[in-house]
């Protein structure tokens, strides 16, 4: 059962939602995970979604699942591509993963709005601008 699991805090491990230039001179967006742990992550699973209001109604995305055997130390690897036209929404993801045989698990959620020109900041491991959720 879930609660007879020790979860310990998940820590090194960063959801980033960075952009890139495009050959039109706009922006591509795309949501990275990045292990900044010493050790590799294992068995990485990520559970994407967006949920909120639009006009008073509600609204959400589908629920993407996405598997990684394999994360190195100090390495990232691109989970999604996200279009703007979902940054009013809640973004969560929701990353589970091993190093050895423990388990960590965190819900990483972008509220709202979050996704903005002002919150960006250059993502060293990335060379890119992006929004670090940690």
């Amino acid at each position: 059962m879930k609660k007879d699991i020790n979860f310990l805090p998940v820590e090194g491990v960063h959801i980033v939602i960075a952009r890139k230039e495009n050959l039109l001179g706009g922006y591509d967006w795309q949501v990275f995970l990045i292990n900044q742990n010493d050790v590799p992550i294992q068995t990485v699973f990520v559970t994407s979604k967006g949920y909120g209001l639009k006009n008073d109604e509600e609204q959400k995305t589908s629920t993407l699942r996405h598997f990684f055997v394999e994360i190195q130390p100090g390495a990232h690897e691109v989970v999604e591509t996200i279009m703007p036209d979902v940054f009013h929404l809640n973004n969560e993801y929701w990353v589970s993963y091993f190093i050895g045989k423990q388990i960590f698990d965190k819900k990483f959620i972008f509220v709202p709005d979050s996704i903005v020109e002002e919150n960006l900041v250059t993502i060293p491991a990335l060379g890119l601008e992006g929004i670090l959720h940690a």
